[in-house]
C-alpha cells in the first residue's frame, strides 16, 4: 500500500472525515434505524421485496455461516452477480465480518474473473447459476474455500441464527478490492479502507439534493459507485432501494409512471436512452428533476439537451481510485453545472502538472493497488495520486477535463483497457499492428475504436470477423471495439510511437 503522510492523516482525522468507524458499524447503525424502509429489485428473473431489516437479516445469518466456517477480518469475500438482493447479503454481510468485499462486475468474462480470483485469493465466492451470458464455471473457483451459487446451494451458507453486532475491524485496513481496466492488460485492484470508503459515500450523499425521490439505480452493484450508491448511501440516508438487474429504458419510464421512482443521473447514457425512447412523454420529466452525471465523459450537448428540458443538470469528475475529485453541488451557478466538471469537494486537493495531469489527494482516495509497481508509479510520498487524465482549471477553480493521457476508454461509466483489446486483435490473423483509442459516443459518452494495419498481401477483417474473434478469446463484450477501419500506416513520433491523440481527434473531427 502506498504511504500515506502522517500530517495528512491527523488532519482527515482532526477534521472528522477518517473516524473509527468500520463499514459494519456505519450500516448496523442506518439499518437499525430504519428497519421497515423498503428494498425491492425490479427483475424479470430473480424480483424481491422486502424491507431492510429481511435483507439485513439474511446478511447477519450468512455472516453467522461465514463465521462458523473460519471467515474474519482481513479475509477476502469476492461476489460476481447482478443487481440482487443477495449481492446486498454478501456485502453487508462482509462489512459486519470486518472482512474485505471484492465486487466483481456480473458482465465481465472468464479472464477477467480468473484473474481477480487469482490475485485476491478469497475465501468466499458468491456468484450466480446463470445471468444473461454470465454462467457459473466451478473451474474457475477451484480454488476458492466457500462457494455459493446464487439458485442453487446459496442458502446452504446462511446460519441458523443471525449474527449479533459487528466484529471488531481495522477501520484504517482494507475494506473493499475493487477491479477495474485500465492502461494494463489486466484489471488493476484498487483498495479502498473503511475511512476512505466510508468518508467517499458520506461526501457523495452530501451532493445529493435532497429532494431526489425514490431513486432507481441500475449501475451495476458489482462496480464502485453502483455498489456505493445501493448498499450504502441509502443506508445512511434511510431511503428506499430499488434496483434493476438490467438497464431496459422502457421498463424504467414504466417504472417511473407506475411506482413514482425517479432516474437521478449517472453515465450520460442512462439519461439519453430514457428521452431517445419511444415511450417517453412530457410527463416524464417530473421523475427527472435532477442529473448527476459522471463516470464517463459527459459531452456539452447531453448537458444542454437536458438542460433544455427542465432537468437540473450537475457534474462531477472521478476514478474508483479517488471516486470523488471534483462535483458541482446542484445550486452552483448553471454555467459551471453544464460546461465544467466542478470544483474540489471537501477535503480534496487537485493541481495541475507542468503538462496538465490532474493530480489528486484527499480522505477518499484509495490506499493503493493489489500490485505494488502498479502503487510505485501512481502516487508519490506527499500523497499524491497521478489521475492520468489532463484538464484546465478557470478562474473560480472550477476543472474541466480536456483529455486524457491514460491509455483507457469509458464506455457508459466502465473502464477498457485499450492495450488489452490491442493485444487481442494482434491475434487475428493477417494484423500485424492495432491500436484502439476512445471515440465520442451521443449514449455512452465513449467507445472503443479499433485501427489495424495489415501484413502485405492480407486482407483486413470485417468487424464481424473481429466480434467472433475476441468472443473467442473470452474479452468481454463491452470491450469491443464498436468501429474498425484499416489503415496502410499510423501517425507516428519521431521515436515511431503511435500518436493516439491524432487518431482520437480524427474521429472526433469525422462525427461533428
Amino acid at each position: 500500500m502506498r504511504t500515506i503522510p502522517a500530517e495528512l492523516a491527523k488532519r482527515y482525522e482532526a477534521e472528522g472525515w477518517w473516524t473509527r468507524d468500520t463499514l459494519g458499524d456505519l450500516l448496523a447503525r442506518g439499518l437499525q434505524a430504519a428497519p421497515g424502509t423498503e428494498f425491492r429489485v425490479h427483475s424479470a428473473v430473480r424480483p424481491w421485496t422486502g424491507t431492510f431489516g429481511d435483507v439485513e437479516l439474511v446478511a447477519r445469518r450468512l455472516a453467522e455461516g461465514l463465521r462458523a466456517r473460519g471467515v474474519g477480518p482481513g479475509d477476502a469475500v469476492a461476489f460476481q452477480l447482478p443487481n440482487w438482493m443477495e449481492a446486498a447479503a454478501v456485502f453487508w454481510a462482509s462489512a459486519f465480518l470486518g472482512a474485505t468485499v471484492v465486487p466483481i462486475v456480473h458482465f465481465y468474462g472468464r479472464k477477467e474473473v480468473g484473474y481477480i480470483l487469482e490475485s485476491v485469493e478469497p475465501k468466499v465466492f458468491v456468484t450466480a447459476e446463470r445471468f444473461g451470458r454470465m454462467e457459473y464455471e466451478p473451474g474457475l473457483c477451484a480454488g476458492v474455500p466457500i462457494v455459493g451459487v446464487v439458485g442453487r446451494d446459496f442458502d446452504d451458507l446462511l446460519g441458523d441464527d443471525p449474527l449479533p453486532g459487528t466484529i471488531a475491524a481495522d477501520p484504517a485496513g482494507p475494506a473493499l478490492i475493487a477491479f477495474t481496466s485500465g492502461t494494463t492488460r489486466d484489471p488493476k485492484g484498487v483498495v479502498h479502507s473503511h475511512q476512505t470508503l466510508g468518508y467517499e459515500t458520506r461526501q457523495l450523499a452530501g451532493l445529493y439534493p435532497p429532494d431526489r425521490d425514490r431513486q432507481l439505480t441500475a449501475a451495476p452493484v458489482g462496480h464502485f459507485i453502483g455498489m456505493v450508491n445501493a448498499f450504502l448511501i441509502p443506508v445512511l440516508d434511510g431511503a428506499p432501494v430499488h434496483l434493476a438487474d438490467v438497464w431496459d429504458p422502457g421498463k424504467a419510464l414504466g417504472l417511473m409512471m407506475s411506482d413514482g421512482l425517479t432516474v437521478g443521473g449517472g453515465a450520460a447514457y442512462f439519461m439519453t436512452s430514457l428521452l431517445d425512447h419511444p415511450d417517453f412523454t412530457p410527463a416524464h420529466l417530473r421523475y427527472m428533476k435532477y442529473a448527476g452525471l459522471g463516470g464517463a465523459a459527459v459531452p456539452v450537448a447531453v448537458t444542454t439537451r437536458l438542460a433544455e428540458l427542465g432537468i437540473t443538470v450537475f457534474r462531477s469528475y472521478g476514478s474508483t481510485e479517488h471516486p470523488s475529485i471534483t462535483g458541482s453541488m446542484y445550486t452552483a451557478p448553471e454555467a459551471k453545472r453544464l460546461y465544467t466538471d466542478g470544483d474540489a469537494l471537501p477535503g480534496v486537493e487537485f493541481r495541475l502538472a507542468g503538462d496538465g495531469e490532474i493530480l489528486s489527494r484527499g480522505p477518499d482516495l484509495c490506499l493503493g493497488y493489489t500490485d505494488p509497481d502498479l502503487t510505485g508509479a501512481a502516487f508519490d510520498g506527499d500523497g499524491w495520486y497521478r489521475t492520468g487524465d489532463i484538464g484546465e482549471v478557470d478562474g473560480d477553480g472550477y476543472l474541466t477535463i480536456t483529455d486524457r493521457k491514460a491509455d483507457v476508454i469509458i464506455r457508459g461509466g466502465e473502464n477498457i483497457s485499450a492495450l488489452e483489446v490491442e493485444e487481442a486483435l494482434l491475434a487475428m490473423p493477417g494484423v500485424a499492428e492495432a491500436a484502439v483509442v476512445a471515440a465520442p459516443d451521443v449514449r455512452l459518452g465513449e467507445h472503443a475504436a479499433a485501427f489495424v494495419r495489415m501484413r502485405p498481401g492480407d486482407p483486413a477483417p470485417g468487424i464481424e470477423a473481429m466480434r467472433t474473434h475476441l468472443e473467442r478469446a473470452g474479452l468481454a463484450r463491452q470491450k469491443w471495439p464498436e468501429e474498425l477501419s484499416a489503415v496502410d500506416d499510423f501517425p507516428r513520433t519521431a521515436s515511431g510511437k503511435v500518436q493516439k491523440f491524432v487518431l482520437r481527434r480524427d474521429i472526433a473531427a469525422q462525427q461533428t
